[in-house]
Formats: structure tokens, sequence, C-alpha cells
């Protein structure tokens, strides 16, 4: 099976979103890839064992991608073996009307992990730079005091909302937070067959709406706009990475493998150590209960 290296997926240079792979050939069939999958989340979940005990990073792992991407179903085989106390997942809707009388990141901030834990954002802040961008009559909404009409949801505008997002992930990063940003990268064609398949099968019907077909239609745009947010906000504090994800087990697999060689690397995150006192007196600990 072909190796993962995380450069191979980090965007560290200015990126034309054309060129980025929707598919990668790991040379495995799809059994060995899963197989691969579970190990590696049963390790990440050993280290998530460690961060709650060490209390002193928190991991914010961001999923962006088209509609069909597979955000859903990467985050239950991914975090499977996770402890139910150390990952909490956030899934971003149309702002409820309270989120709209606050900054478009409050929604977001109040959501982020504790120390010692994985918080998951399936769609995250960057939806205020993708859909709103390219529907920006959806800013009005937000009642902003420099904002009066569309026209003043201009460059200006967005310069502004990209300096705001990068001085958010650079205050939660030098505050102990652990980002992964991770673009799952879904061709059009793709795309389309995801979206068959709701249709064929009974059981996801439900997943359908026919407002699918018009964020379809403006495919284009949103290309634009991703390729604009990846190329202005991937930092060395919070980077992100380009996932293949035309394939889910292989995209799944990729993500694991990103998230665990990251993170085996922080060698400080360790159990605390006892107490001198106490590692002193466990032998009498043990004694006491073996005699009850």
């Amino acid at each position: 099976m072909k190796k993962v290296k995380i450069q191979d997926f980090k965007i560290e240079s200015e990126i034309d979103i054309s060129k980025l792979a929707t598919a990668i050939d790991l040379e495995a069939d799809e059994d060995e890839i899963k197989k691969e999958l579970k190990k590696v989340r049963k390790k990440l979940s050993k280290i998530q064992d460690t961060m709650y005990a060490h209390g002193k990073y928190a991991v914010l792992v961001c999923l962006q991608g088209m509609d069909t991407a597979g955000k859903d179903s990467l985050i239950r085989e991914v975090f499977k073996n996770f402890n139910a106390r150390g990952v909490v997942v956030h899934s971003f809707k149309v702002p409820t009307a309270l989120e709209l009388k606050h900054d478009f990141i409050w929604r977001h901030y109040i959501a982020l992990p504790a120390r010692g834990k994985f918080g998951v954002f399936n769609r995250t802040h960057y939806e205020n730079v993708l859909v709103t961008r390219v529907r920006p009559t959806y800013v009005l909404g937000e009642n902003l005091p420099t904002v009066n009409s569309v026209e003043d949801v201009n460059a200006d505008f967005w310069d502004k909302r990209f300096e705001q997002i990068n001085n958010f992930e650079k205050h939660i990063a030098d505050n102990g937070t652990i980002i992964f940003k991770f673009f799952l990268n879904l061709s059009k064609e793709e795309q389309r067959n995801r979206l068959l398949r709701r249709l064929d099968k009974k059981s996801k019907n439900w997943k359908f709406s026919p407002g699918d077909l018009e964020e379809r239609k403006l495919w284009n745009a949103y290309q634009e706009c991703y390729e604009d947010a990846l190329n202005r906000t991937s930092k060395a504090h919070a980077p992100w990475f380009n996932i293949p994800a035309d394939d889910k087990p292989t995209a799944r697999y990729i993500v694991a493998k990103i998230m665990y060689d990251t993170l085996k690397e922080y060698t400080d995150i360790k159990e605390p150590e006892l107490d001198d006192s106490l590692k002193e007196n466990i032998e009498m600990y043990k004694e006491q209960l073996k005699k009850e």
C-alpha cells in the first residue's frame, strides 16, 4: 500500500484548484484501506485518551466540501473508536436568529473544544466566505452596521472577513488548539453520481433536496471561492489539506493518517506524573482494597 505523506496534501503555496487531485490511487483495494483506517483510528483514540489526561491541548477538525463530499460518513468512520467524552461534533446549519445577533464567528467560538478534547466542525466558519460570497444577499441578514446593500459586500469586506478568520485561528492556536482544516475535494462528475444514488436508493431519498441542484449550478463560483479561501488562510498554525474525496474510504484513511502522524510528533503530550507521595503509597492502597 502506498505511503501517505502529510506534505503531499498540505497546502503550503498558492494553488490552482483545478489542478488539485480529487482522486488518488493508494495501490490497495478497499478492504486493505479499511483495515489500515481501523488501525489508525485506534491509535488516534489512544492519543485522545492521553490528551484528556494531559489537559493542555485541544484539537479542532474543520471539514469543508461541496454537497455529498462525504463529511458525515467520514466523521462516523474516523472517530468510531473515540471515547464519547473525548469528541464533540458540531454541524453548522443556517444561522439562527440568536446567532445572527452576534458576529459571524461567535457561534463557532462557543463551540470550540475544551483542552483535552477533539472538536469536529461539519461545515465551519468558512461558510461565511463561501456560501455568503456566492450569495452575498445572505450577508444582509447579519444586519451589520457597515452593510446597507449588496454593493457594500465588496472586495474590502471580504479582505476584512478573511483577516478576522486568520486572527481567530491564530488566537486559538496560540492558546493550545491544534487545528486541522480538510478540504474534501470532490469532482463534479462524482457529485452527480452521488446525487443520482440518493434518488435511486429509497433509503437515501431523504438526503436529497431540489436545492442541491440549484447549488450545483453554481459549481464554478464555489470553486473560485474555495480557491481564494485556501490560498488566503492556509497558515503554518492552521494549514489546509486537500483531500481527494472521489473515493470515500481513501479520503477517510488519509484524514485519519494526517491527524495521527501530526499528533504523534507532540512529544510533550503525556499522561501526568503521579505525585511522589501517591506513588509511595500505591501498595498500601492496594492492600486496603484487598482487605475489604
